[in-house]
């Protein structure tokens, strides 16, 4: 079947009101599986009480009314209400398992409409500390939970797991998407029941008001749904005078469209969980039997505790792949503006970088438009096209907002001529005046979406039956859907949107202004210098403090130790002072990203003569042929700085000349009317050149460190101290012939040539 529909299906407006009206909360009634009391006053006096108390606990409903709960349940009972209920207005407290009548029972309390309601559930004797060998259990799925990789690994194992404590002959993971329709994300089960795996079910099998109720009460069950309800005596609150609101309850009695639903489906025992993020339900754990089956409260709480570490664990992922993708397009939207703020037209830096500026919505053609023209990059429609377009843009959308969609078909009448290669598009508006643009497309995506039944027909009903049906079959319906494209990401479209400000501000401000510090560049780096500062400053006293207990262990019990131990004790030693050298390096690395630029000039001469000096101890013992320029020009930058990119440049040069014959190490500078341009050449073991782009990046190494020690960090640091000068850094070697390194600094402003 041929679709050109939204993936949305909702149901008919009057069927959706029907269920939206159904009084879920207020059902009158309780599932028989548990007892019901609604108290009220100092004393916890009885104001209306499930029916089913004179089988249980052998008194009818109207000798329990107007009792204080202590002489029906105990005072012990009474004592642990009073205990708890400062807490209870905020939300359902476990009070654990109660002594009532000889037995126990489990008790769960809350408050709705200014009673305290008490709810009680017996467990058998066998199953009162199940949580105690159930919770032990959790910690290996926690730590496992904790090392998944993304919301679909942790899916898997929740699924798993809950299907391993509850029992059910199956769970699924549903995930509602942003018009609420499910999709079953994750799934464990055995052969008694068909898997729903990856199937989408509409929105309107979960209606809003009971999307709400899941969203407030986490855990439900149901063990029987072929159940006859419990009333309530009396059948109103006697303090309002209305069906009492059992939205926080457990034993509430389920909605007959509900319960026909769980027919169809084949499965007369459910259990669900809620996983609410952030104050929203962003699913379900799902969990059917193939007959009835009843859950112990502690494994049900277990089971939810699960949940709520899932919930926590999903957030967390998706919030780390967020982050990553707004560092990754952070860093790309600040290439685009440096080039743009190099060129007279921002326009020729964007046409400049076609990777760059495809890569920051992950599109596939985009289109720069102005008055005079438009610059093509990748796969897009024609030019016509894109005017006519344009055209319908200026006229419909507002100029200071990103429009984005997947489907252009559905909201323009002239897509058809764009469904080849933009069926997706993304567009910003970059003038207030001018029909200027940048557009990014995406061809149409034609993909097959399995649905759990029709979602054309989600609810049945004649018109001699007033009452709502839920649909009757879930055997998968394919759709195809089509003029459609990949989505977009919120990362993407609010990339699209921040472009859009950026190059605003570029309008407004000149162009070398941006090009030295741009807002997004600053954001990027500073999380970027926040995280490894803070991890390599909290790194450092553990690693000394193992090297210090190490090296006290080893003086104190060397005369005990064998020959074995005493390896083991130096290569801890060794691998904590190599983990610590990195430590510092990384932390040096991120405060000189954060250390505020103090320039002057700088006598580079005295410069180098104070560097030796530091590094004599590296010379002790070796013939070193030095030639160095006693005429150094001048420079101009913060000194400190200055000196770490001279002092790292001259280390390496010893490091890498280190058992070579005849070592010649060179240093001299050469002034250009804008630049002064410093080199240090050695002529050590060298690098292929294919592998120059490596050496000033962040743990890059081009020898291993059995061959040569260090972390990969130093020459990372000459470049960042050098660019924030406002320069450059390059290097040239050949294997075995050695290397040399140069970096150049803008002349000190005012006296350039």
């Amino acid at each position: 079947m041929v679709s050109p529909r939204s993936l949305d299906h909702p149901a008919p407006d009057a069927d959706l009101s029907t269920c939206d009206r159904e009084p879920i909360r207020t059902p009158g009634s309780i599932q028989p599986h548990g007892l019901l009391f609604a108290l009220q006053g100092e004393d916890f006096e009885v104001a209306q009480v499930s029916v089913n108390v004179s089988v249980r606990l052998g008194r009818s409903g109207s000798e329990v009314l107007g009792l204080p709960i202590s002489a029906l349940l105990g005072e012990s009972v009474a004592h642990r209400l009073a205990a708890v209920l400062p807490l209870v207005p905020e939300t359902v407290r476990q009070l654990g398992v109660l002594d009532v009548g000889g037995g126990p029972w489990a008790g769960v309390v809350h408050s709705a409409d200014g009673l305290l309601i008490l709810e009680l559930e017996e467990v058998g004797r066998n199953e009162s500390g199940s949580a105690d060998r159930v919770y032990p259990e959790l910690q290996p799925v926690v730590q496992e939970l904790e090392a998944a990789v993304d919301a679909a690994d942790v899916s898997a194992i929740v699924a798993r797991e809950v299907r391993r404590i509850s029992g059910f002959d199956r769970v699924l993971i549903y995930r509602f998407d942003e018009v609420w329709n499910g999709t079953v994300i994750a799934e464990a089960r055995n052969e008694r029941l068909p898997s729903y795996l990856d199937l989408r079910f509409p929105a309107s099998d979960v209606p809003a008001q009971a999307r709400e109720l899941y969203r407030l009460n986490r855990l439900r069950l149901i063990p029987n749904a072929a159940y006859d309800p419990v009333p309530l005596l009396p059948s109103d609150n006697p303090l309002t005078g209305r069906p009492l609101d059992l939205s926080l309850s457990t034993l509430r009695s389920v909605s007959p469209v509900h319960v026909e639903y769980m027919k169809n489906m084949e499965t007369p025992a459910s259990m669900s969980i809620s996983i609410v993020q952030d104050g929203r339900l962003w699913g379900l754990i799902s969990c059917h039997h193939a007959e009835p089956r009843h859950v112990s409260p502690n494994i049900r709480v277990t089971c939810d505790f699960l949940g709520q570490i899932a919930a926590m664990q999903l957030g967390a992922k998706v919030r780390m792949a967020e982050a990553a993708q707004r560092v990754e397009r952070q860093a790309i939207q600040a290439r685009l503006l440096t080039h743009m703020a190099a060129v007279e037209r921002f326009t020729d830096g964007l046409a400049d970088q076609p990777e760059d500026l495809l890569a920051l919505t992950q599109a596939a053609g985009a289109a720069i438009v102005t008055e005079e023209t438009i610059y093509r990059v990748g796969t897009t429609p024609s030019e016509g096209t894109i005017r006519n377009l344009i055209g319908w843009l200026d006229e419909a959308q507002p100029h200071d907002e990103v429009f984005a969609t997947e489907a252009l078909g559905t909201v323009y009448t002239g897509a058809d001529d764009l469904v080849a290669t933009g069926s997706g598009v993304i567009a910003i508006s970059i003038s207030q005046i001018h029909r200027s643009y940048i557009l990014w497309f995406r061809p149409e995506v034609e993909r097959t979406v399995r649905w759990g039944g029709d979602p054309r027909k989600p609810v049945s009903g004649g018109s001699n039956d007033l009452r709502l049906h839920p649909r009757k079959s879930f055997e998968t319906w394919k759709e195809t859907v089509r003029l459609h494209a990949a989505p977009w990401s919120d990362a993407e479209v609010a990339a699209a949107a921040s472009l859009r400000s950026a190059i605003i501000s570029i309008v407004m401000r000149r162009a070398e202004e941006l090009a030295e510090l741009t807002q997004e560049l600053q954001r990027s780096n500073k999380e970027l210098e926040a995280f490894s500062y803070s991890v390599s400053h909290d790194l450092r006293a553990p690693f000394r403090h193992i090297v210090g207990y190490a090296e006290l262990l080893k003086s104190t019990a060397g005369d005990t130790l064998d020959v074995r131990s005493h390896r083991y004790v130096e290569t801890i030693i060794e691998s904590a002072l190599s983990a610590g050298k990195l430590v510092d390096d990384l932390l040096s690395f991120s405060q000189m990203g954060r250390t505020t630029l103090m320039p002057m000039g700088v006598d580079m001469n005295r410069l180098l003569d104070e560097v030796l000096r530091m590094l004599r101890p590296e010379m002790e013992g070796r013939q070193i042929a030095w030639t160095i320029s006693r005429e150094l020009a001048p420079a101009w930058g913060d000194p400190s700085m200055l000196r770490q990119v001279v002092q790292n440049l001259l280390s390496n040069a010893l490091k890498y000349t280190r058992g070579e014959d005849g070592v010649r190490i060179s240093v001299w500078s050469e002034q250009r009317p804008k630049e002064t341009v410093y080199r240090v050449s050695d002529n050590g073991v060298g690098f292929e050149m294919a592998y120059v782009d490596k050496l000033f990046g962040v743990f890059q190494r081009l020898h291993r460190i059995e061959e040569f020690e260090g972390t990969g960090i130093g020459l990372a640091n000459v470049r960042r101290i050098v660019e924030r000068h406002g320069g450059w850094v390059h290097a040239e070697g050949a294997v075995g012939q050695g290397a040399v390194f140069s970096f150049g600094l803008p002349v000190r402003p005012g006296t350039e040539a």
